[in-house]
């Protein structure tokens, strides 16, 4: 059993703060709480650390076994599969003892001696928060911009390197997403800019190296709804702004020999009209859901007519196939495709004498093309693995269907055999009769009697799908009873673009009762018991995790919310929080009152009860640029003030770090370390 101690947890002060809209009161208790330098909330958040890590210091030494044991699978002095890009071959690596990657890079051949572009190991000295993002690399090899991070909050500073002296230049450009693309000159660099306050990638700017002139702005979106990204084509001949919201999309494209000419837009945005663009030859292609093509089709124009009226059908829409992606090569055209929840990748060659799909003999796997910078080859990299196998890296000949496999992803420390484990997708049946699949994973020779402990994992949003992924991390579960299952609920696109579309806006609230049958499901086919089943969710799936909660308490002995968005109804309505106005096609926009009920409806922190509610680990970082800290937060105060039960309520915040957690390696591995703690204590494991 857990153990519990005399600590009382921190008591959170009431501030009554009224919220009007619609004609609508909420009062807010603890609304004061999003002063992030207020010594106050500081106190607040720290005591709640505290009272944490002294609930849970019985299970120090166990979380350290955890850490180590974690660590011993991982091979700490390992590297990627090298690629090949202009002349180079680059390589990211590990060295043992060490948090961050190394990039190096070889010219020519790999038998040459390695020139080393960043130890971030260094880099990272002094700074207890370290990212390095967006590594571009000039036409002519000699110069690198980059991005870096020290705080979490994903704003980027850029930086430019000169790779024969290895000086950095003087040149800085803050509040960036941290990436960029260089024109053609090898001296003109794009790189987008943040909103100081909101960090909406809104601005693209042009920097000339050398030059004393202030950056040159060469694009400003207007409409807060939409976010802006700039990229080279894999052709080499384009630099490409992206336009983008949740439903329509627009682009811009400049020659990249001349980034003193103007952009010209491709299409302009339309409401709803979805496009993504390659180039390759004297044409684009287009994949986009033009014509209600629901699960998107390819088309192609000539680059020099790109309006919509002069787009051609080059794949056609399929009810049953979602066309995910596409990779263009010179001789070859090879699509991402989704079918029954499976990835498939198709190859086709473009002189049409040739149409075929790599073969998958499993009943859940998860593929996917990798990194393809070439463009003439005939040699395809694409990633495989299954909740029972590592990952490989594997090449494929297109021309002779020969296949190499790279790199097998090594599990050490001597105890994993695939053959230990089995893996099977499930159905449950949804409130409305829909049939919703899972993924599931535990070790052979568990028997279905009720008594398993088992982990239920979900994200439910954005259309984003957690495909069924080999994790070196859940074997610490697997290899101590528990079974794991990834539940494919509406909000995703497990099952194709209507599976998003029924899990979002006035839909969203199929996304939480999905979750629950999976989990009804679960116990009446005695995978699990209520008093063995747990539920587990970040971000958006911490939304999940907190309505769930308020809707079925009952079915689980333990959750984990990592990271929260709990507090939708305000979020929403604050158009100075980064993410809000970009999200109202996602949620809904709360200045309409129909979606402000909606919302109010399910929104975790406004529907806390007096009632039990499961035992609870809930988890932030200070620096959130996603979901602020204030959610949580909020919710752990609400949630202390009226459950009526006596189960455990643990508030971790990351003050080091943002929305995805402890930067280096192995310190992101204590923080599973802790959550598996939790669980398997919950279970009265400690060993």
């Amino acid at each position: 059993m857990i153990k519990t101690t005399n600590i009382l947890p921190p008591k959170a002060k009431k501030i009554p703060h009224q919220l009007e809209k619609h004609g609508d009161v909420r009062v807010d208790n603890y609304f004061w709480m999003k002063d992030r330098e207020h010594p106050e909330v500081i106190n607040y958040l720290n005591a709640e650390n505290e009272y944490c890590d002294k609930e849970m210091a019985h299970t120090k030494s166990f979380q350290n076994d955890l850490f180590e044991e974690m660590k011993t699978r991982i091979k700490e002095d390992d590297s990627s599969v090298p690629y090949k890009y202009n002349g180079y071959w680059y390589i990211t690596k590990f060295e043992k003892g060490k948090d961050y990657p190394i990039y190096t890079r070889k010219k020519e051949s790999l038998d040459n001696p390695e020139e080393l572009l960043f130890d971030c190991n260094k880099m990272a000295e002094g700074h207890s928060y370290f990212k390095l993002s967006g590594i571009s690399i000039s036409p002519d090899n000699k110069l690198v911009s980059y991005g870096i991070d020290t705080t979490g909050r994903r704003n980027y500073t850029i930086h430019i390197k000169n790779l024969d002296t290895h000086e950095v230049a003087t040149d800085r450009v803050q509040n960036t997403t941290g990436s960029s693309s260089w024109a053609n000159d090898n001296k003109t660099l794009f790189y987008t800019k943040k909103d100081d306050v909101t960090l909406r990638a809104y601005q693209i700017y042009k920097h000339r190296l050398g030059d004393d002139k202030e950056d040159e702005l060469v694009f400003e979106e207007g409409d807060e709804t939409f976010g802006v990204a700039v990229y080279k084509s894999k052709s080499k001949k384009y630099i490409i702004i992206a336009c983008y919201s949740t439903l329509t999309n627009e682009y811009h494209i400049l020659n990249a020999d001349d980034p003193d000419g103007k952009f010209k837009v491709f299409q302009e945005r339309i409401r709803g009209l979805e496009y993504s663009i390659s180039h390759y030859d004297d044409h684009f292609y287009i994949l986009t859901n033009k014509d209600k093509a629901t699960n998107f089709k390819l088309m192609k124009t000539l680059e020099s007519d790109t309006n919509i009226e002069n787009w051609t059908e080059v794949i056609a829409h399929r009810d049953n196939v979602l066309i995910e992606g596409i990779d263009i090569f010179k001789d070859y055209l090879v699509v991402s495709e989704r079918q029954n929840g499976l990835n498939e990748i198709r190859i086709m060659r473009w002189d049409g004498s040739e149409d075929y799909y790599l073969p998958f003999n499993n009943e859940t796997y998860t593929c996917y093309t990798s990194v393809n910078v070439e463009f003439d080859t005939e040699l395809l990299r694409y990633g495989y693995n299954a909740l029972t196998t590592p990952t490989s890296v594997i090449e494929f000949n297109m021309r002779t269907k020969t296949k190499t496999i790279l790199k097998e992803q090594e599990v050490l420390g001597g105890k994993f055999d695939k053959e230990n484990y089995t893996s099977e997708r499930i159905w449950a049946t949804a409130e409305d009769g829909t049939k919703i699949p899972m993924s599931v994973v535990y070790k052979k020779g568990i028997k279905k009697d009720g008594t398993n402990p088992l982990l239920q994992y979900a994200y439910g949003s954005y259309g984003s799908t957690v495909d069924p992924y080999f994790s070196t991390i859940r074997l610490s579960l697997l290899d101590r009873g528990f079974i794991y299952v990834i539940a494919h609920i509406r909000g995703g696109e497990y099952l194709g673009r209507e599976w998003y579309e029924k899990g979002k806006l006035l839909n969203k609230k199929n996304t939480f009762s999905d979750f629950i049958a999976c989990s009804v499901h679960l116990i009446k086919e005695r995978y699990t018991s209520s008093k063995h089943l747990y539920a587990m969710g970040g971000s958006a799936g911490g939304l999940l995790i907190g309505a769930v909660i308020n809707q079925a308490p009952e079915l689980y002995n333990g959750v984990i919310a990592a990271v929260p968005f709990v507090d939708v109804i305000t979020t929403m309505l604050d158009d100075s929080i980064p993410l809000t106005t970009g999200e109202y096609d996602e949620w809904g926009n709360p200045n309409d009152k129909m979606y402000y009920h909606y919302i109010k409806s399910y929104s975790p922190y406004d529907n806390v009860e007096a009632k039990d509610y499961p035992n609870m680990l809930i988890t932030t970082g200070l620096h959130d640029s996603q979901v602020q800290y204030w959610e949580p937060a909020k919710w752990v105060a609400k949630l202390r003030e009226m459950k009526t039960d006596n189960n455990k309520l643990y508030f971790k915040t990351n003050m080091d770090a943002g929305h995805g957690g402890a930067s280096g390696r192995f310190e992101s591995l204590k923080e599973d370390a802790e959550e598996f703690a939790f669980l398997l204590d919950l279970e009265g494991i400690s060993s």
